[in-house]
C-alpha cells in the first residue's frame, strides 16, 4: 500500500463577485465539508500540488504563474483525524499543511470527482460547516479578518 504524504495544501476558493467560499462534501465522511485539499506528490512543490488538486477535485485549470493564486506563505501542523490515519504510514499522526487563496471572478459549477456535493457559502457559514479546525482558522484569518478584507482586491 502506498501511503499518503503528510505534507499537504489547502486552497480557499472565493468568488470576488459574491464574496462566498466554495466548500466540498467528502465522500469518505459525508458530514465533513472542506476547501480543496490534497497531499503533495513526490518531488512536487506546494504550488504544483495546488494546480493539480484544483484540476482533480473541481476541474478548474490554472497556470503555474496565475496571479489569481495567492500563496499565504503559511504552514500549519495539525493532528490527522483518527479515522483518516489508515491512509498514512504507521505512527504518522500529524500533517503539515501549506495555505493558498484562489480568487475567482464569479461562482462556478465545479465538476466533482472526489466529493459528493459542493456549496458556495458565506465565509461565516464555511467556518461553521467545516470539521477541520485549520480550514476554519484559514477562513477566519484570510477571509473574515478586517485587516485582510481590504486585500480582497488582489491584483488578480
Amino acid at each position: 500500500m502506498k501511503y499518503k504524504n503528510p505534507y499537504s495544501i489547502l486552497v480557499l476558493i472565493y468568488a470576488q463577485s459574491s464574496g462566498r467560499v466554495l466548500m466540498l462534501q467528502r465522500q469518505d465522511d459525508p458530514t465533513f465539508w472542506q476547501s480543496v485539499t490534497g497531499s503533495l506528490d513526490e518531488n512536487e512543490t506546494p504550488r504544483q500540488a495546488v494546480i493539480r488538486e484544483l484540476w482533480e477535485e473541481v476541474r478548474l485549470k490554472i497556470t503555474e504563474n496565475s496571479t489569481a493564486l495567492f500563496d499565504c506563505n503559511e504552514c500549519v501542523e495539525f493532528e490527522i483525524f483518527p479515522h483518516f490515519r489508515y491512509k498514512y504510514a504507521p505512527n504518522v499522526t500529524y500533517c503539515r499543511e501549506h495555505w493558498f487563496l484562489l480568487a475567482v471572478e464569479r461562482e462556478f459549477v465545479p465538476q466533482l470527482s472526489e466529493h459528493l456535493a459542493y456549496q458556495w457559502v458565506s465565509a461565516e457559514q464555511a467556518v461553521r460547516m467545516t470539521k477541520s479546525p485549520n480550514n476554519a482558522e484559514a477562513i477566519r484569518k484570510y477571509l473574515l479578518n478586517d485587516t485582510v478584507v481590504a486585500t480582497k482586491n488582489y491584483p488578480f
